[in-house]
C-alpha cells in the first residue's frame, strides 16, 4: 500500500474539490485515467474505482479533513 503523503491525483473541480480524477502519480509515473468505473460519497470522503489508459484499475479515496488522497492497486 502507497504512503498517504505521497498520493497524488489531479482532478477536475467545478463547483466542489474532487469532482473528476483526470490522472494519478504511481510509483513515480503519471498515469492517465480513461475511465470513471464507479464512485462514491461518505461522511468525510470521496471515492472512486477507476482505470487508466494502460488498462490498470485503482481505488481512489479523497479525505476531506486530511486534505489527502488514498491510491489502492486493484
Amino acid at each position: 500500500m502507497s504512503d498517504l503523503m505521497r498520493d497524488l491525483v489531479e482532478c477536475r473541480s467545478d463547483s466542489n474539490y474532487a469532482e473528476r480524477p483526470l490522472s494519478l502519480i504511481w510509483d513515480g509515473q503519471r498515469l492517465e485515467i480513461a475511465e470513471i468505473i464507479s464512485r462514491w460519497r461518505g461522511p468525510v470522503e470521496k471515492g472512486f474505482v477507476v482505470q487508466t489508459a494502460d488498462k490498470k484499475v485503482f481505488e481512489l479515496t479523497y479525505w476531506e479533513l486530511s486534505d489527502e488522497w488514498k491510491i489502492q492497486p486493484l
